[in-house]
């Protein structure tokens, strides 16, 4: 019969060799080893006893340390859903998106432009458009400082001419890393200007939406942004050219209550927060609670005020699509669209 026990080869002088059994030492209870005393003796006998496996390696604990300090910040970061570890180079070639759960990170509005527009397109309108301080809110120039060294903008939101998929388009992003994309007088006249500039080249109209509503920094300056913008939309109507209103997380009060929900087409990202108010508001002021997830674009999807949902991966196909249902450019300039 086979004997199952282990052989010693390495439990230091005398010991035997790699083809003696354990039967052959003379040593132990009626001549073997029992498993505890065969690690107490190789405890004993190595070399290495009582040293850290730093120090087996050659490195001290300082050093190591060290090391580890050198690893740059930002490498790793983790989900805001599901909590997983997230190499941040990979979650760019992702989109940002979680390959574990599919959460979808936030982004830039140049980042968002960049991978949706056709490379190397993008011409930028009223770049030096800059927000004031009418009302000399106080440490309102601060926080506009701040968040444009931060995000490169000079406000929240930008637009310009592109081509998508060799189509002529207008298209504008607003940048939730500028006071939350609050809609101030800056950005309600940039999305106008981008309506205004759509009806009268005759492209389609693209915009990305993301705001935390009304910047209250400018009253009821921005207050009047909500109609202006809604006015623009029936001025783009008109004149017969396709407005594709795309939301992302968060999309909220005014700028929900204005341009954002006045497509033609309207698909939201998955989970994308968009709501009017917040269910805490909701609650406080109407004494009404809401459903759980009320706030989300699937919600909104549900209950027809959204038209679709789009991973964004998939977001630019799907644009392209919509406006080969929507739009074809006129053969002859001026000619009337069919």
């Amino acid at each position: 019969m086979w004997d199952r026990r282990p052989r010693l080869s390495s439990l230091g002088p005398g010991m035997p060799g790699p083809t003696q059994p354990w039967a052959a030492v003379p040593h132990g209870r009626n001549g073997f080893w029992s498993p505890r005393e065969a690690h107490s003796r190789l405890a004993q006998d190595n070399p290495l006893r009582g040293r850290s496996r730093t120090a087996e390696m050659g490195a001290t604990p300082t050093n190591s340390r060290a090391a580890v300090d050198e690893i740059p910040d930002g490498l790793w970061g983790k989900c805001t859903k599901c909590g997983a570890m997230l190499y941040q180079r990979e979650l760019e070639r992702d989109l940002r998106v979680c390959k574990h759960c599919g959460f979808h990170f936030r982004l830039g509005a140049r980042d968002r432009i960049a991978i949706t527009a056709d490379p190397d397109t993008f011409v930028e309108h009223d770049a030096a458009l800059a927000p004031a301080n009418p009302l000399a809110f106080p440490q309102y120039e601060e926080k506009l400082a701040r968040d444009q060294g931060k995000t490169g903008l000079l406000d929240a939101f930008i637009w310009g001419e592109c081509a998508l998929a060799g189509v002529p388009v207008a298209m504008g992003a607003s940048d939730s890393g500028f006071l939350m994309a609050s809609m101030g007088s800056v950005l309600g006249e940039k999305v106008a200007r981008a309506m205004e500039f759509a009806a009268a080249s005759r492209v389609p109209l693209i915009l990305f939406s993301a705001s935390g509503g009304a910047r209250m920094q400018e009253g009821i300056i921005s207050l009047m942004q909500m109609a202006k913008t809604a006015a623009a939309v029936h001025r783009l109507g008109e004149a017969r050219v396709p407005y594709l209103s795309v939301l992302t997380d968060p999309t909220t009060a005014g700028v929900w209550a204005s341009y954002a929900s006045l497509g033609d087409v309207i698909a939201a990202e998955p989970g994308a927060r968009v709501l009017f108010a917040g269910p805490r508001v909701i609650e406080q002021s109407l004494k009404i609670k809401l459903a759980g997830g009320a706030h989300t674009s699937e919600f909104q999807l549900e209950h027809g005020m959204v038209d679709l949902i789009v991973p964004r991966r998939e977001m630019r196909a799907t644009l392209e699509r919509l406006l080969g249902y929507l739009w074809s450019p006129p053969a002859v300039s001026g000619a009337e669209p069919p």
